[in-house]
């Protein structure tokens, strides 16, 4: 009770003023209240500051002309993401001199005036960190055909290095702010380094959109659009190197085959009887032959434009009959040779193959087999060579064919001036 009594006596002496504890009050609310305004304006701060928080960006674009005539060519688009991994994109440029695009693959083509807008085409919208795709197109041309100056992918320039975009905060004030404390030290946002590997990944594999089974081969008219289903033989061969095979398709002169993903058995994959064209067809697994060119004449092309193929145990490519053969933004693994100009076919001609933009991952034996003796010739450029560090894969074979059915004799490998027309700079390894 003394205690008590004592405590009590303390507080009423010392108790103050009604009027003052008022004012103690008030003061420690108003200081209360600026230090929840300056919290929630830090708090605001520091969410401005991760919301603007820089991103890595950047792409490269290859652009060539891969056949011209009066009036008209073929351009083709090799782009690569050097920046943060993409979900879709949209490549812009433009023309210079009133070029018109009239037809495309791989990418949805639109063009205003001189200003040309491709979209991905779906399956091939995700590019990741230094992957590639490819697009293709038929455009008109009058008095020049210049290529297109500049390029943007998503927006961001194609200097071919990666760049830093610093993205503007979203959002709303409903209210006008209390002054923002200044961030004296901000933290340094990244930035890449180095660049991606030259020639980027390839393009990744689709997913089929359905199944077919084949249990006679297709003859293609015109130009057939697979949409990205699978067609699966039946009844066509066991997919082995038996030369009994037949093809899932067939295209006389002019075809074209399109958008097809050709599944285990690969039996002979696809004939082209004349000069074809087959864009974005994948073989998952490749049979006999992937695809071969049969025909009569010199002039006859057939034209791969992307897709790849996998597990090739001899060829992927068969050229039998004469003309070229042009392969280009393609992806091979797992394969002996990708291109075999026929080495003991009982009709033998000058054959030519030109390869360009194409990726070749480890295991294989070689990328073209030509025959010397009949004039052959293979040019390659943008080779990007995966998994190969001691540099099994030839690049060009040389062989003496022959066409009695013997078994064609080699005679060596390598870069020449007549018949294996490359240099250092157009092969790449990772």
């Amino acid at each position: 009770m003394l205690s008590n009594g004592r405590i009590l006596t303390r507080r009423l002496f010392t108790r103050k003023p009604l009027t003052r504890r008022l004012l103690t009050r008030r003061r420690r609310i108003a200081l209360l209240g600026g230090a929840l305004a300056a919290s929630t304006a830090l708090a605001a701060a520091a969410v401005t500051t991760v919301s603007a928080q820089a991103a890595a960006a950047g792409c490269r674009v290859a652009y060539s002309v891969t056949s011209q005539w009066p009036g008209g060519f073929t351009g083709s688009l090799a782009i690569t993401n050097l920046g943060d991994p993409l979900t879709a994109w949209t490549l812009k440029f433009s023309f210079t001199a009133g070029q018109q695009v009239t037809s495309g693959w791989n990418g949805t083509f639109s063009q205003s005036g001189s200003a040309v807008t491709v979209t991905d085409a779906g399956y091939n919208g995700a590019l990741g960190t230094g992957a590639s795709t490819s697009a293709g197109f038929n455009a008109t041309w009058t008095s020049a055909n210049p290529a297109p100056a500049s390029f943007t992918l998503n927006g961001v320039a194609c200097t071919g290095n990666p760049t830093t975009i610093t993205p503007t905060p979203t959002g709303t004030r409903t209210s006008a702010p209390s002054p923002t404390p200044t961030r004296t030290s901000p933290t340094p946002t990244p930035t890449r380094t180095t660049a991606p590997p030259t020639g980027g990944n390839p393009p990744a594999w689709p997913t089929a959109t359905g199944s077919v089974t084949v249990t006679a081969t297709i003859k293609v008219s015109g130009t057939y659009d697979g949409q990205l289903r699978r067609y699966t033989a039946s009844g066509l061969g066991g997919g082995d190197q038996d030369e009994d095979q037949q093809p899932v398709f067939d295209l006389p002169s002019g075809g074209t085959l399109q958008n097809v993903i050709i599944g285990a058995p690969g039996v002979d994959g696809i004939h082209c009887e004349a000069t074809c064209t087959l864009r974005n067809v994948w073989w998952e697994d490749v049979g006999e032959d992937a695809a071969t060119l049969k025909g009569s004449s010199s002039s006859q092309t057939m034209t791969i434009d992307g897709g790849g193929a996998r597990h090739a145990d001899d060829k992927v490519f068969q050229h039998n009959g004469p003309g070229t053969f042009i392969i280009r933004n393609f992806q091979v693994s797992d394969f002996g040779k990708l291109y075999r100009s026929c080495g003991n076919c009982s009709s033998q001609y000058k054959r030519s193959v030109q390869i360009q933009n194409v990726w070749v991952t480890s295991p294989g034996s070689a990328i073209a087999g030509i025959n010397t003796n009949y004039g052959d010739s293979a040019r390659f450029s943008g080779i990007t060579i995966i998994g190969d560090s001691s540099r099994k894969i030839s690049i060009c074979d040389k062989y003496t064919g022959n066409d009695d059915g013997d078994e064609p004799v080699k005679t060596g490998s390598g870069a020449d001036s007549t018949y294996c027309l490359y240099s250092s700079s157009d092969i790449t390894y990772r």
